[in-house]
């Protein structure tokens, strides 16, 4: 799984995070959502991350946390559901420019030195369960990379 089999699947956009925060223009439809890294160089980590303090928990976690939990050979770092696509990324965006916003599930990329280079795709699901899409997106990761989920995907 990758960011080229997400297109297959019909997944579009592929907007930088840096894009987004300058022309948010998501559907207002239900989704899921990835987040896909452009570059294969090795990732660095920052010790303190963009993420906001929600109710006011400690968003960053350790350098060594967030090596034990990257994964190599693959683009892909984190499936999310939504709702609305519009809103639900939008409170992403706003929760890694630290705002102490109710976004708590993917955290780990706003530790990422390139997290304004992420690339975000989604695909409106008018007609599936989000919550039921986004497990299966996890599970075939997951089957794919050894049992290992995305790099900030944290729960399945």
């Amino acid at each position: 799984m990758n960011a080229k089999s997400l297109q297959k699947d019909g997944f579009v956009g592929f907007k930088t995070i840096r894009e987004l925060r300058e022309c948010n223009t998501l559907p207002q439809e239900s989704g899921v959502y990835a987040v896909v890294r452009k570059s294969s160089d090795e990732p660095r980590f920052l010790e303190i991350g963009s993420g906001g303090h929600f109710k006011g928990k400690e968003p960053n976690v350790s350098i060594e946390e967030l090596k034990e939990n990257w994964v190599e050979d693959t683009d892909i770092v984190y499936f999310g559901k939504a709702g609305n696509l519009n809103t639900r990324i939008g409170q992403y965006l706003r929760f890694g420019a630290g705002q102490n916003v109710g976004h708590w599930g993917g955290r780990y990329i706003w530790q990422l030195e390139d997290h304004e280079d992420l690339l975000v795709c989604w695909k409106v699901l008018p007609d599936s369960d989000p919550r039921a899409v986004e497990s299966e997106m996890i599970l075939r990761f997951k089957l794919e990379h050894r049992f290992r989920r995305p790099f900030a995907n944290l729960m399945d």
